[in-house]
């Protein structure tokens, strides 16, 4: 009889212990610390500042040096209005349009040429901002413009020297000298000369990589 309740009495004990254990028991993964899945969602790197602000050098047909231009040329009436013909002292009617004129390997010359003495001040065509100073091989010693709204940018190059003081990030305005004639990079020494493009930039506003429009209607001339 005592063996029976001693037996009972133990048998009740271990249930006991079972039931509780079985109501504190900690689940595996709440005991152990979850780590969460890497995203499957791949990214592209951010832009190199650096890479967006300075460019790559690499010159084009008369001087510009551009990666490349894009898109098929801005038709006159497309183009920025109220510009002035950038060299003092030259009249509209003086301009000739070499603008696709042929260039050695292939190019194509994206600008016009305008002829003037060595020396003669160069003149912000448009109000802006200096975007670029830039010795090219064949430019020379070249300005990068963007007028107020970054849609444009006008391109000076051959030049003698700059303008004291002019410096990239320089805020100009119409008619301010900028520079002086001359025949740096690969223009003849006897033939100075102001090499001037106008470029419609993209939506990433490179100055190397832009859509070139013809500079003579926009500065006044005419067909002949």
């Amino acid at each position: 009889m005592l063996r029976t309740l001693l037996v009972f009495i133990a048998g009740v004990l271990l249930g006991a212990n079972l039931v509780y254990f079985s109501m504190h028991r900690v689940p595996r993964q709440a005991r152990e610390p979850q780590v969460a899945a890497a995203p499957t969602t791949s990214m592209a790197p951010a832009p190199d500042a650096a890479v967006v602000a300075t460019g790559p050098v690499a010159d084009d047909a008369d001087g510009a040096p551009r990666a490349s231009q894009t898109g098929t040329p801005v038709p006159p009436a497309a183009g920025p209005t109220g510009l002035l013909l950038p060299v003092a002292g030259v009249r509209a009617e003086q301009l000739v349009d070499t603008y696709t004129d042929a260039r050695s390997e292939g190019r194509v010359h994206d600008a016009i040429d305008i002829m003037a003495p060595r020396g003669t001040p160069v003149l912000a065509a448009s109000d802006g901002v200096v975007a670029k100073l830039f010795a090219s091989e064949r430019g020379g010693l070249t300005i990068y413009e963007f007028d107020p709204t970054s849609t444009w940018v006008y391109y000076y190059a051959h030049l003698d020297r700059y303008a004291d003081g002019l410096a990239e990030k320089q805020s100009l305005h119409r008619g301010e000298v900028i520079g002086y004639v001359g025949s740096t990079g690969n223009a003849s020494p006897d033939a100075p000369h102001l090499h001037f493009e106008v470029s419609r930039l993209g939506p990433e506003k490179r100055w190397w990589q832009a859509t070139p429009a013809n500079p003579y209607p926009l500065l006044g001339g005419k067909p002949r």
